[in-house]
């Protein structure tokens, strides 16, 4: 007689294995505890958030499309909805145009000097300068953390056209020092000066971060294939700083695109409104001359604009990192 043997099965069946249990209730309710006070700690960011950031940009947005005035002050549910009617005369406002050209003047010319010089700077003190290297980053990095009004003090000395110290050394030297703020001509590179000098800093910092996390191997072996000062730093040092010249770059123009303090407290927009930029003009129609509507139309103008300008240099500086 033959013997019938039971052949295993065959199949997916046969492989198929228990599934791991899923967490227990007790690491359930552990994990919802934590959920809870993590949401209980965030509590007071989120409700100061909400009240002084999250309302009054929604406020802002929606007044943008009202006649918002001073006579709705007491009662903003009083306002008039016009539609785009502020944002359509933005457009034909020559003060506003102006203004958005100013802004365009000082971001172009003063984010490239920025970052230059700061990259300089930062190269020196990182491999040149080794005698109060600390003295000379301080010193740098002072104008930062230095109240904007006092640095408009001293430069306001310092570019006074009878008294200032420009005007001193020009006179010894048989010269007579121009109206650095009073001319049409020299008001805004005046300006783009002192903002370039404040803000070095803060690049500077940076670079020097950026600098020191590049290997000190690969310079070495730079240098051994016979590479100069030059091209070290055109094929070694800028190509690893990209990251680093991305971040510097993105936030310099966001900042400089909302200047603000250097033309309000240095010229006031001046003279006849070659130092006006968006920042000060919004500023103007919303507390000056209480067009709120208006001014927070020509606030989202400007953050469409900063959105699109730091867009698209994420895309093109991104290309160069990856």
């Amino acid at each position: 007689m033959s013997t019938l043997t039971e052949t295993p099965a065959k199949g997916p069946a046969a492989t198929a294995r228990p599934s791991p249990p899923g967490p227990g209730p007790r690491k359930r309710r552990r994990a919802g505890v934590q959920n809870l006070a993590g949401w209980f700690f965030s509590t007071p960011f989120l409700v100061l958030f909400a009240v002084f950031m999250a309302l009054p940009i929604i406020a802002t947005l929606v007044m943008s499309f009202t006649d918002f005035g001073l006579r709705n002050v007491t009662d903003p549910f009083s306002a008039e909805f016009i539609g785009l009617e502020n944002y359509t005369r933005l457009f034909g406002d020559e003060k506003f145009l102006t203004a958005l050209f100013n802004t365009g003047y000082f971001v172009v010319v003063g984010v490239p000097l920025t970052i230059g010089v700061g990259l300089v700077i930062a190269v020196l003190l990182n491999n040149g300068i080794h005698r109060l290297r600390s003295f000379f980053r301080i010193g740098f990095y002072a104008p930062v953390v230095t109240s904007i009004v006092a640095i408009a003090v001293v430069w306001r000395f310092v570019l006074d056209p009878a008294d200032g110290l420009v005007a001193g050394v020009a006179a010894e030297l048989g010269m007579t020092s121009p109206d650095f703020l009073g001319s049409e001509t020299l008001a805004m590179p005046s300006l783009i000066v002192m903002a370039v000098w404040r803000n070095l800093g803060t690049v500077m910092v940076l670079f020097i971060a950026g600098l020191q996390a590049i290997p000190a191997e690969v310079r070495e072996a730079a240098r051994l294939d016979g590479a100069g000062t030059w091209q070290e730093f055109r094929r070694i040092t800028v190509p690893l700083l990209r990251p680093t010249l991305l971040y510097a770059t993105v936030i310099t123009t966001i900042g400089y695109l909302n200047v603000f303090e250097e033309p309000f407290v240095m010229t006031n927009g001046g003279p006849s409104d070659s130092t006006l930029t968006v920042s000060l003009h919004m500023y103007r129609e919303g507390f000056n001359f209480f067009h709120m509507g208006y001014a927070s139309a020509m606030a989202y103008v400007l953050f469409v604009v900063i959105m699109g300008i730091t867009v698209l240099q994420l895309r093109l500086l991104k290309d160069n990192t990856e």
